[in-house]
């Protein structure tokens, strides 16, 4: 068994300790605890100082881990899950969400957490955990999709031509009040303010597709303007395999009538019209600023 594997199941038995004493223990009893599972279940394993940093990661960012499993699993209250699942689950995503992604990439994340659940939890403990860090990572928009090991092996490249392709829209929703210029964008349960997206339906072009994903998202009429970019990238699908996605984003005109999210799930928990002048103060993804920046500049010069 690697050695971060065994590190990271250390972690996962002292957040279980911790939980199902009530979360009673004290941070010196923490310590003790991972100290004595480490020379107990991990001996000649030094790797204290990763445990300690993972342990510590998980309690510092508890409240919003949790709060995130509920908005992915609503059927299950965290309270009813598992301790050993839900515990693997807190784990499983701060190092999907919180770790740098050089050192630990979105799709190791959750197979270290899947092989935990199957280790130490129920029949079905894999599956729902599979499941919900699945749900988190199609609603933050697959990241790592873009990465290429250079681990692979030259038989393992895939020429992105001959995967099925999957076509999404994008949109940049602007309306005019005034004088202002208001930007229509949803909010994800990861803190981010982001763009309604979604998938092509067989037939659609463009604009029949940005018109019906738009309305579906955040219940707005809207004219569908210029493009503003696109990419293309590799990736896998839990049941369909390997896929080519392709993206396009538009620019999209609405009139300034009230805006609220249409539906529940997928990742988004808020809808909302901001300023222009207040867009650069929110919480973007990084592949989402130069798609905004050609829009802002586009609507200015209007």
């Amino acid at each position: 068994m690697a050695n971060r594997h065994l590190s990271r199941s250390i972690v996962m038995q002292v957040l279980y300790e911790w939980d199902f004493r009530g979360g009673a223990l004290t941070d010196l009893e923490i310590e003790k605890s991972l100290v004595r599972d480490a020379e107990e279940f991990a001996p000649g394993v030094h790797d204290l100082a990763f445990m300690r940093k993972l342990l510590r990661g998980v309690f510092e960012k508890r409240p919003q881990l949790d709060d995130i499993i509920q908005k992915a699993a609503p059927d299950w209250p965290i309270e009813k899950i598992a301790i050993v699942d839900r515990n693997i689950l807190r784990l499983g995503l701060y190092e999907l969400l919180f770790e740098d992604r050089t050192q630990v990439p979105a799709k190791v994340a959750i197979n270290e957490a899947i092989e935990l659940a199957k280790i130490y939890g129920g029949e079905t403990s894999g599956k729902f955990v599979n499941g919900v860090l699945g749900a988190v990572y199609k609603g933050l928009g697959e990241p790592g999709k873009d990465e290429v090991s250079k681990k692979k092996h030259p038989q393992e490249v895939i020429d992105p031509k001959t995967l099925p392709l999957d076509k999404l829209g994008g949109a940049v929703v602007y309306a005019r009040e005034g004088d202002e210029v208001f930007l229509g964008l949803v909010h994800d349960i990861f803190g981010h303010w982001t763009l309604s997206k979604g998938h092509y339906k067989e037939g659609e072009d463009d604009e029949q597709a940005l018109t019906r994903i738009v309305n579906e998202e955040i219940g707005l009429p809207v004219t569908i303007g210029e493009l503003l970019g696109e990419n293309e990238y590799v990736a896998s699908h839990p049941e369909k395999g390997k896929m080519l996605k392709h993206v396009r984003y538009f620019l999209a005109e609405a009139p300034y009538h009230e805006i609220a999210l249409q539906k529940t799930g997928g990742g988004l928990d808020d809808a909302k019209w901001w300023k222009l002048a207040d867009i650069l103060d929110l919480n973007l993804y990084d592949d989402m600023l130069p798609i905004l920046t050609k829009a802002v500049t586009t609507l200015l010069k209007k």
